[in-house]
């Protein structure tokens, strides 16, 4: 059974280590499969952080993955202003309070751009705030194995890295 109806309204609210603020951003519930919560995002969404935001003129959806996974994927439709097909933050695994889903943003990222290259990136980030923020080694273990394993997954095409976007970008398609 799904969480929300489709078409709910939620937040989404990523802060840094030590509960600093990073991005926030709102969107529409749009169902459950065996990979996650999906999300999406149209033409319009405000997304913000200290010091930076923008309104996307482009619309991606997103999936909350199942069995506490510890990453949050973005697919996006592609327009002149945005580089990358599918953008996965590595992150402390999601949580839900209400209609709005939190999460730590761990710095790593796998990004696959839309030409089909796909890379880590933020690893000297990563390994800043280590230091700055004090990681704990569990935390620090459980970002480098997810990023490893989104990457190779992405890299491969494996669902829901492959085509399983199409289905929700439809679903936003039918709640703007």
């Amino acid at each position: 059974m799904a969480r929300f109806e489709a078409g709910t309204q939620v937040r989404v609210e990523m802060t840094k280590w030590g509960n600093k603020p990073h991005w926030g951003f709102d969107g529409i519930y749009l169902g459950e499969d065996e990979h996650g919560e999906w999300l999406g995002h149209p033409v319009g969404t405000a997304f913000a952080r200290p010091g930076r935001g923008w309104v996307a003129d482009w619309a991606s959806v997103s999936v909350v993955p199942h069995r506490d996974a510890a990453h949050y994927a973005a697919f996006n439709r592609p327009n002149d202003k945005v580089s990358s097909e599918i953008y996965v933050d590595m992150c402390t695994p999601p949580v839900w309070q209400d209609s709005t889903l939190t999460c730590i943003d761990l710095d790593l990222d796998v990004v696959r751009k839309f030409d089909g290259n796909a890379y880590i990136v933020d690893e000297d980030e990563f390994e800043q705030h280590q230091l700055e923020y004090g990681y704990p080694p569990e935390i620090i273990s459980m970002a480098e194995d997810s990023a490893e394993r989104v990457f190779l997954a992405v890299k491969e095409g494996r669902a829901p890295y492959d085509t399983t976007p199409e289905r929700w970008f439809e679903a936003l398609g039918r709640h703007r």
